[in-house]
Parts: C-alpha cells; structure tokens; sequence
C-alpha cells in the first residue's frame, strides 16, 4: 500500500501531475491529468481537501470505518487525518474534481476564525455527502470559479477573491448536508430508534460497569463520528444527544428513587455515576431537588 504525505500544495500538484498556480491553493481534476491510481494508498492530510466524486469505483475509509461512498458524493478533510483509498475498479475512469489549501492561506482571514462551523470536514464518518445533479452543478460552477481566478496571474485581489470563493462553496455544503439530514428521514428516524433503544439497554445492564453514557459511544455504535450522530440527533429530535442521554438518566433516576429500599450511593452507583456527590449535583441541576427532596415530595 502506498502512503503519501500531503502537506504542502506542492505534494499535492507533484502527486496527480498538475501545474502548481498557486503555492497555498490547487484544484485537481483527475480526469484532466495522467494520473493512475494505485491498488491501495493511505493519504495523511496536512491541508483541507475537499472532494467530488462523479463516479464509481473505488471505496474509502477513514482508520477502520468506511464510508458510504458512492457516484455523486463529497468527502471532506482537514489537517491531521488519514484516510485509505482502494481502487475496485481500474476499467474505470475516474471524474473527480477537488480543492485543496493549506491553512496558510485562511490566515488573518474572516473565514480562519469560524472553520469549526463546517463541521462536515471532522465528521470521519460513514456518512458522506450526497448531491443531486442540480447540487453537483452548484458544486463545480464554484469550483470553476476558483479555477478562473487560478488561472489569472497573481495580484492583491487574488488571496481576497479565492478565499471568498471558498467560504461560498464550503456554505452551500451546509446547505446540502442540512438537506441530506432531511431527505434521508426514514434512515435517520431508524437510527434515533436504535439510540433510543441501545440507551434504555445499556442503563439496564451497563452503566453500573462501564459508567456514565456517553454519545461518542453511541455515535460509535451506529458508525458514525460524534459530530455528525450529534447533528442527526438534534435535526430528528430537536434536543441534542447529550440531552436525550440526560433525558433517559433522569427517568430512571426518578424511577429507582421510588424503590425506597434503595440508596441514594447505590442508584448513583448503577447510574455508571463514579461518586454520589456528582449524581446528587446532576439531579439538582436538572430537578431543581436533590434526590433526597425528591423522595420526600413523592
């Protein structure tokens, strides 16, 4: 398996074989270069890239988790990950277009300070981004915007121009994922389900064992990235996932109360709660009581 190191944009232009026009900035499109995949590569990223595959025939992993893959989709990534790509079909020739830039080039920039806000780029799930025809045409009009501006020779308007560009097409992702969580409602709904019923199961028989429940631990369960099963969440409940953790903690803390044969220290003990202290302080911050109180009122 080859692995390659993109951390500059140089690596990145040498790699596929295309013109560097910009040292911090580069578009590929593959299927303009003599670029021949390998079987099997594994890609650090030392810039943010992000992608448009229009076709099929090949599959992607980030660490051990695939992710759902297909023609028409967009993966994005930020410095610091790692992902596998492997070749399923070498009949075919792959159209795929990507931008990638390195940091540098968002420094001292408006766009530098609210990158956290595209939180698509550390989803690492399975989850890719999923466009229709009319959503890839927006997609690669913007990049032909940034291709243009590319093409033109350096000057003070360059840096300003592209970086606008970017931000426009990193935007109309969030639109795009924000009606994905929309149109794929039924997949969704069935995995609030299955939240809803790994929770009740793991307050049943885990939590006095493994502790507190935690949503990277569900988010992980259902294969996918903390960040994305988050925002899944809340789009199909309204509430966030630590709120409905919250939720279900509370139900079965009031539901144990009522068992008078039990201790405070033993229900925060089967709660996953590491010390009692901290059940007492979860309770009243969320009833209003501490569970003593709470006893003597029922």
């Amino acid at each position: 398996m080859d692995k390659i190191n993109f951390d500059t944009i140089q690596q990145v232009n040498d790699y596929y074989g295309v013109s560097t026009l910009h040292p911090l900035v580069t578009v590929v499109h593959l299927e303009r270069t003599n670029y021949t995949a390998t079987a099997k590569s594994q890609i650090h990223y030392g810039v943010y890239a992000i992608w448009l595959k229009e076709t099929k025939g090949c599959n992607l992993s980030y660490g051990r988790t695939p992710y759902d893959f297909d023609e028409q989709t967009v993966t994005s990534f930020e410095p610091g990950q790692t992902v596998t790509v492997e070749v399923t079909d070498r009949s075919i020739r792959p159209r795929c277009v990507g931008l990638l830039f390195h940091p540098d080039f968002l420094h001292r920039t408006a766009l530098s300070h609210h990158m956290r806000r595209y939180e698509f780029f550390s989803y690492s799930s399975t989850e890719a981004l999923h466009l229709s025809e009319t959503e890839v045409g927006v997609f690669k009009q913007v990049i032909d915007l940034i291709d243009a501006e590319l093409q033109h020779p350096i000057d003070n308007h360059t840096r300003e121009l592209i970086v606008s560009h970017i931000e426009l097409l990193l935007n109309y992702c969030l639109r795009f994922y924000d009606r994905q969580f929309i149109t794929r409602e039924e997949i969704n709904h069935s995995i609030v389900r299955q939240f809803d019923q790994m929770l009740r199961d793991y307050m049943l028989n885990k939590a006095h064992r493994e502790g507190l429940p935690t949503v990277g631990y569900f988010a992980d369960k259902c294969n996918l990235s903390t960040g994305y099963f988050g925002q899944l969440v809340k789009t199909e409940t309204g509430h966030t996932a630590k709120d409905f953790i919250n939720a279900r903690l509370l139900t079965v803390a009031k539901e144990q109360l009522n068992d008078e044969l039990l201790t405070v220290n033993q229900i925060a003990e089967r709660l996953g709660f590491e010390y009692p202290q901290h059940f007492v302080r979860f309770f009243k911050q969320h009833t209003g009581q501490t569970p003593n109180q709470f006893r003597k009122i029922g």
